[in-house]
Order: structure tokens, then sequence, then C-alpha cells
């Protein structure tokens, strides 16, 4: 079984910031699929057809841990198939990387994942907005609504992130990870 977690912040005003670019992937992979509440701070839904859930955490984005802790150990998934889908700071808009067995480079949502499963081993489907303009934090940064042109970019790899999700879950990781590192934004 997989779990591919889309990362955000739950409240519907964060919902367009460039930090719910997880969520947001998330809800397009759903689409055909109906939320349920597993807990308090879990929400899940299962892919038509498949043996793939995908999760969305009730709870603030540095906090993601205990949500994506409880739904993997219930569900006995095993940490390669556990799928992270969030956003990069570190990556221009429009851009995206899968990594595997990597450090958090400082994005909190994936730290909390790591800090509650006590390893790093998962892969995560990271999606560039590109860094903050100067004399912005990055705190406050992410938690904007994306600019036009950022937008469109955005628009454009979460389209493309959808589809390395879907390559990945039919051809297998290698298939989906040359696809969308080759695949950039115009």
């Amino acid at each position: 079984m997989k779990l591919i977690v889309g990362l955000g912040n739950p409240e519907q005003k964060y919902l367009p910031t460039l930090h719910n670019v997880g969520w947001r992937i998330v809800e397009i992979l759903a689409q055909a699929a109906s939320w349920t509440n597993f807990s308090a701070r879990s929400r899940i839904c299962r892919l038509p057809q498949t043996d793939t859930l995908l999760l969305r955490p009730q709870t603030f984005m540095n906090e993601s841990g205990e949500s994506v802790r409880e739904v993997v150990e219930y569900y006995k998934i095993a940490l390669p198939d556990l799928w992270v889908v969030h956003d990069d700071l570190d990556l221009p808009a429009g851009q995206g990387r899968l990594s595997f067995d990597s450090s958090s480079a400082g994005h909190r949502g994936v730290q909390s994942i790591i800090d509650a499963l006590g390893t790093k081993t998962f892969w995560r489907f990271r999606v560039g907005i590109g860094r903050p303009p100067q004399n912005t934090p990055a705190e406050d940064y992410v938690l904007q609504v994306a600019s036009n042109e950022i937008a469109n970019l955005l628009q454009t790899s979460e389209r493309v992130a959808v589809t390395a999700i879907e390559q990945a879950l039919k051809n297998g990781i290698a298939a989906a990870q040359n696809a969308w590192e080759n695949k950039t934004a115009p």
C-alpha cells in the first residue's frame, strides 16, 4: 500500500498560499474519491481501483508528523511507500524534484515527519515555489498568496507533479523521476 501525503495548513484561508501546494496536488489526485476523517488530525481517501491512500493532515504544517505517523502505523505502510508532496523554497517556481532519504532542508513540515517517524527514508515530491524577495522572511513568503506570475508557474508544476505521481503509481518511481525532473514549466 502507498501513502501519499499532501502537506499544507488546514484552514481555508491557507489553501491558495504557496505553502499549500502539497494539499492542492492531493486534492487533484482525489477528484474521483471521497475524503473521510481518519482521526481529528487526519483526513484520508483511497484512490479508486488502487491500493493507494491520500492523506491531508488536519494539523498545521509544522505538526504534520503525528498525523502521518498514526496513518503509517495503522496501515503498516513501508517507509519507501510513503510519498510526501510539499513546497520547496530551494527550487524555482515551476520546477520539481524527487528525493529519498534526505534532510528536511529547513522545511518544518518535513522535519516534523522525520521527527515523528524517527527516520528520513521516504520519498519527497518537492514542488518549487522559488525564494522570497529580499527582506521578506521565508515564514511570511510561504503564507502569501502567489503572485499571478508564480501562480501560473505553480499551476503548471502542480499538473506536472500529478502526472509524475500517476506515473510513479503505474510505472514506478524511476520513470516518474526521470519524466518530472526533465520537465520544467515554460
